[in-house]
């Protein structure tokens, strides 16, 4: 990546196919949660949407529009060009045609679970600017193995552009199918490994021992430190980035507990808990500590976002559609603590005549039918009454600690 420079992306077919492969199968899995689907990486490039994958109309319409809107069709007068189509393929082939005519923004969504999700676009020529920084941050790099979906911009940044900042691409390596437990035997000197915190955590309670020369990224979420150090000492450089689906990346550190740098075009807003990029003013999830005006650290969301997976989810609207259930008096959802897991939890209160031995069985069948595998709780407690503090306020619960 000694030189960098700005092709055309989505020129090479296999990295235009995953993103559109990604994108559909992730429409497909939110319009009905509990369909099963193989993995997108697993997609014949000549698979028929509806006949191999069971979409329907409503299906394919859904996932039609979230790509012309990331894409840009409009621009390229092309918005209605996949209504007729179901193949893989010809996806690819009509995307390519509408980029080959406009692909100055993208329009990136966020994953959040409450309402609609966010539209945040983003030009082209922004999203290369941050990609010169990172690759000048990432150097010597030889292949990138993904663990995360490449239309998020997070994975569209690192394992879309990234890897085509050299005169010669970078090859890209799909780790979603594989355990991290197999990563070591995986990796050689070179390497740059794109994952989220949960992956992270996973690899380093497995105490592994990395080659020489291999980087990790992590966002998408805070990286606990503990985990940053385990892969520090593992021998892997990890470059932690704070960003958001409207931001893009903003800072980025190496070590554990460090202060984030801002990336050079972004500064500190005058507002509270902004940040500006030269007329542009941006408003952050995130409560930050400036320590000067280069340096900051993240003091907590304001938005109540949690995440699973490398996934922004609300735990209130968890609770509404549990709450939903006819045998559900109330209910509230919160993340599990550090020592009980990453997933989220609930604590519900059964309607009268509901024994919480069959109640939790049936809200299993429930979440499925409603909930994206990132929001469904991973564990359920029960009891007479929602767990408080003394004075009324609403209090966290140990799991083991109720039936």
């Amino acid at each position: 990546m000694a030189e960098l420079w700005h092709p055309a992306w989505w020129r090479i077919d296999e990295i235009l196919a995953r993103l559109v492969r990604d994108l559909v199968a992730a429409e497909l899995a939110a319009a009905r949660p509990g369909r099963s689907l193989p993995a997108a990486a697993s997609w014949a490039r000549d698979i028929d949407l509806a006949a191999d994958l069971g979409a329907d109309s409503l299906d394919l319409m859904g996932a039609a529009t979230s790509l012309a809107d990331l894409l840009g069709f409009a621009r390229a007068g092309m918005e209605d060009a996949l209504l007729a189509q179901t193949r893989l393929t010809d996806w690819v082939a009509t995307a390519r045609a509408s980029l080959a005519r406009d692909d100055t923004l993208l329009t990136f969504r966020t994953s959040g679970s409450a309402g609609s999700p966010k539209r945040c676009a983003h030009s082209l020529a922004h999203l290369w600017r941050e990609v010169d920084e990172l690759a000048r941050l990432l150097p010597g790099r030889r292949r990138v193995l993904t663990g995360v979906p490449a239309h998020h911009i997070y994975g569209f940044l690192f394992t879309v552009l990234l890897p085509q900042a050299g005169q010669c691409a970078l090859p890209v390596l799909d780790l979603r199918g594989a355990s991290p437990a197999t990563l070591a035997a995986q990796l050689a000197p070179g390497d740059l490994v794109v994952a989220h915190p949960d992956f992270w955590n996973a690899v380093a309670a497995l105490s592994p021992r990395l080659p020489a020369d291999v980087a990790g990224v992590s966002s998408g979420a805070p990286c606990p430190d503990a985990t940053a150090d385990a892969l520090a000492g593992a021998g892997l450089r990890l470059l932690q980035v704070y960003g958001s689906s409207e931001t893009a990346g903003v800072g980025t550190r190496e070590a554990a507990g460090a202060p984030y740098r801002l990336l050079p075009y972004w500064r500190r807003g005058a507002a509270e808990n902004t940040i500006e990029r030269g007329d542009e003013r941006f408003s952050l999830q995130d409560r930050l500590e400036w320590l000067d005006a280069q340096h900051f650290l993240p003091r907590g969301r304001i938005d109540q976002a949690v995440q699973v997976g490398g996934t922004n989810v609300y735990p209130a609207y968890v609770a509404e559609v549990l709450a939903l259930h006819p045998a559900v008096r109330e209910c509230v959802v919160r993340a599990m603590r550090p020592d009980e897991g990453a997933r989220l939890k609930a604590f519900v209160v059964a309607a009268d005549g509901h024994a919480a031995a069959d109640l939790r069985a049936e809200l299993d069948a429930w979440i499925a039918e409603r909930l994206t595998p990132p929001e469904r709780p991973a564990a359920y407690s029960f009891g007479p009454a929602l767990p408080r503090q003394p004075g009324g306020k609403p209090a966290d619960w140990v799991i083991d600690a109720w039936a």
